[in-house]
């Protein structure tokens, strides 16, 4: 069993901040219980399903069940109530005040249950001009500065990175929060409101050093120039592989493979400092040199010297490399009306309290009845909830 058994959380979430990290809380062990609109959420609806599943849902809502119910109705916010006093953690990711106007504020709920960790995930936080304005990804990537980190290096040309960056920054920020969160209620036995918006999340993710330039504003510095020393891509005689290069045993070591000892002492390249001060130059200098081998030749070359380096897989040859499937981390479940489904291992492993890929992700509704029975509701009062369209059964 996870390290979060027996703890149970409430998804009143949608798309990929808050569904993800209740994804990451359910594989550790969390019971974790999705509470949809009649309709289902949105992320339900984008994509071609599988067996009422579409992949990108199915990946953000494994191990939890489905609750689908009109909270527009008082029967239907009498369900939520129940569920709330009984729930260990709730997560929402509506616009600030959505959730008082709906009259599942945090004050009310904490009130109903002392114990709750509430956690609520925005846009931008709850203050600022863009504080109430309607949020995708994209949005924040602009006003985190990722598209600028992302920039053509020669064009100049903004870029985005075309991966949901930061609604999955997010997610990992929320589900670290709602853990310590639990450890605080464990030792002192009080609740508490967490907030958390997408757009901090973002920014603190980056900085390290996205905007390294900034951090000392007494030498604040060009932060596109500073960001330049990363090394990317390299083409090579039949193709292109990644190497990167930090230490100066590293640098010796690649300089060795390719046989151009000369360059170990040269000037421009004898600390980790003078390399990325002449990124541009190193870059240039060792593509040369790469483009004239081909790319598996070239990655026994740089293994030998411990020079870090990989090819360049797509995203169907990473199913068969070795390394990943020696880690066993791409698990291949056989699943009634799914077939074959793979899925990335959780990729925090513990010693004692496993995490596990429980269950599919939900039909819409799926577990409505057997959520409604563990409240105490009898077979007749469940079927006059259906009958009244309150909540619906998948």
């Amino acid at each position: 069993m996870g390290p979060l058994n027996g703890i149970k959380i409430l998804d009143l979430t949608s798309m990929v901040s808050g569904p993800v990290a209740a994804m990451m809380l359910g594989d550790q062990g969390a019971e974790v219980i999705k509470v949809e609109p009649l309709q289902g959420e949105q992320l339900r609806h984008l994509g071609e399903p599988h067996n009422g599943v579409p992949a990108t849902f199915y990946s953000c809502n494994r191990n939890k069940k489905s609750l689908a119910i009109d909270l527009k109705s008082e029967q239907g916010k009498q369900v939520l109530w129940q569920l709330i006093e009984s729930a260990d953690v709730l997560l929402q990711n509506f616009r600030p005040g959505a959730m008082e106007r709906m009259g599942f504020g945090e004050e009310l709920a904490r009130f109903r249950n002392p114990g709750l960790i509430y956690v609520s995930i925005s846009g931008f936080g709850e203050n600022g001009p863009y504080a109430h304005k309607r949020v995708y990804d994209p949005i924040i990537q602009g006003l985190a500065g990722a598209t600028d980190i992302q920039a053509d290096r020669k064009a100049g040309r903004p870029g985005m990175f075309r991966v949901i960056l930061a609604d999955k920054v997010s997610a990992l920020t929320a589900a670290q929060a709602v853990s310590s969160g639990l450890f605080h209620r464990e030792r002192t036995g009080e609740g508490q409101h967490i907030k958390l918006s997408m757009l901090e999340a973002t920014i603190a993710f980056l900085w390290p050093e996205g905007m390294s330039g900034l951090t000392f504003a007494e030498k604040e510095t060009d932060v596109r120039k500073t960001f330049s020393s990363i090394d990317l891509i390299y083409e090579t005689s039949d193709g292109y592989i990644t190497i990167s290069i930090i230490s100066d045993k590293e640098w010796k070591g690649i300089c060795e493979a390719l046989g151009r000892e000369d360059l170990i002492d040269d000037i421009r390249f004898t600390t980790a400092l003078d390399r990325r001060k002449n990124a541009e130059e190193r870059r240039e200098v060792i593509g040369a040199e790469v483009e004239k081998w081909p790319s598996k030749k070239l990655l026994e070359m740089f293994d030998a010297k411990d020079v870090p380096c990989a090819p360049l897989l797509d995203r169907i040859e990473l199913l068969d490399h070795p390394q990943i499937v020696e880690s066993d981390t791409i698990l291949r479940d056989e699943l009634p009306g799914f077939g074959e489904v793979r899925q990335p291992i959780p990729a925090a492993r513990f010693q004692l309290t496993e995490s596990s890929l429980r269950l599919p992700a939900p039909r819409l509704g799926e577990h409505s009845l057997e959520i409604l029975s563990a409240l105490g509701y009898d077979e007749g009062e469940c079927r006059a909830l259906i009958d009244g369209k309150v909540v619906l059964q998948g």
